[in-house]
């Protein structure tokens, strides 16, 4: 399935002032667009890092239209002298707000913080926002001693995207019990409504001894599991014992993660961070036509480098040159995707920040 879709032009893209630095979007050298080799599914655009904070690393940008006509964004983001790991032991969840999806957000404050005594204590992170109804569904992921171990998805919900927001005392999805492959934890929450009128969540887990016992630099093998539910708050119930996305027994530790679902023509389809099916700086795409069985892995993104150009990082960016965390902004009408919005190491603080892609076509 190819499908192209309009854009703004480039008068559009420089009367609009992105080269401005304070306050505003920081564009980096933008490149024609070269697969050399490797065709991916989606033809994007840099439209260049629309979210930056001098002070944070910013990342999982999760984006909504609002009944305002704008774009509201939620995204994770932790003090910069935490460095890139502070993401477990100290993220918030904050709301920004832009007039377009091409525009720079405008910061309006920390919508989720760490609660003491609770199981969301020490962090808040991986937020995913969705509309149900009259009600939007905030979901995301905490944990209580700064350490994989005890990451739980939960909900936050509210009326209006500006808030109150309410979360229930507990999470959402445990994991499995001791020697299942999810008994670790659950984390990376995907939404979507399922064709049999149930309300599907996707996580992400691993097996807590094939953990400890790994070494290398990626430990242990993630892999996804659904389950279902009548409510968009639960309670989930998973739907089999064993995940749905398993690439455990491919080379090189092979694994994806940073899964964001959506249904186009009753199809499932899955964007994720490859991690090692073809590298670990490209983004993949699956379907599936239950949610259970998926598609070979194809590529759905390249590298950071095949869109922009940027100076070398400093060396504490390990990660430079990859888009992860991928969210679709769904088209508003048809919701089909329209703008990709990730997050990337880099930007003039040397932290990480959002980055957005103007989705020009795509090849499902």
């Amino acid at each position: 399935m190819a499908k192209n879709i309009g854009g703004y032009s480039r008068r559009d893209f420089v009367k609009s002032g992105f080269f401005l630095l304070s306050g505003a979007m920081v564009v980096p050298s933008l490149l024609a667009f070269n697969p050399a080799g490797d065709t991916p599914a989606f033809t994007l655009k840099p439209i260049g890092r629309s979210l930056a904070l001098e002070d944070y690393y910013i990342w999982c940008s999760s984006p909504i239209w609002g009944d305002d006509g704008k774009v509201h964004l939620f995204y994770s983001r932790w003090k910069k002298e935490k460095g890139m790991s502070g993401w477990i032991r100290g993220s918030e969840i904050a709301h920004a707000v832009a007039d377009r999806p091409d525009a720079t957000f405008v910061d309006h404050g920390v919508v989720l913080h760490p609660r003491e005594g609770y199981w969301d204590s020490t962090t808040c992170h991986n937020p995913l926002i969705q509309k149900v109804g009259d009600t939007y569904y905030l979901f995301y992921m905490g944990n209580s001693n700064g350490k994989t171990d005890t990451k739980r998805i939960g909900i936050a919900t509210a009326k209006s995207l500006n808030g109150p927001w309410e979360r229930p005392d507990n999470p959402a999805l445990m994991p499995g019990a001791e020697g299942s492959w999810d008994d670790h934890c659950t984390t990376n929450p995907a939404f979507v409504m399922g064709n049999d009128g149930k309300y599907w969540l996707f996580y992400k887990s691993w097996n807590t001894k094939e953990y400890q016992e790994a070494s290398g630099s990626v430990r242990g093998n993630r892999k996804y599991g659904l389950a279902k539910a009548d409510h968009p708050c639960g309670p989930y119930s998973k739907v089999s014992d064993d995940p749905v996305i398993d690439f455990s027994g491919r080379p090189n530790n092979a694994q994806l993660e940073d899964a964001f679902v959506w249904k186009e023509d009753s199809t499932y389809y899955m964007i994720a961070r490859d991690m090692g099916f073809y590298n670990h700086e490209y983004g993949l795409l699956l379907s599936s036509v239950d949610g259970l069985h998926w598609s070979e892995p194809k590529i759905a993104y390249l590298d950071m480098p095949s869109y922009v150009r940027e100076d070398t990082p400093p060396a504490h960016l390990k990660r430079f040159g990859r888009l992860e965390r991928p969210m679709f902004l769904l088209d508003k009408d048809k919701g089909t995707p329209r703008y990709l919005f990730g997050a990337t190491q880099g930007g003039s603080s040397n932290t990480s920040t959002t980055f957005v892609f103007d989705i020009q076509s795509y090849n499902l």
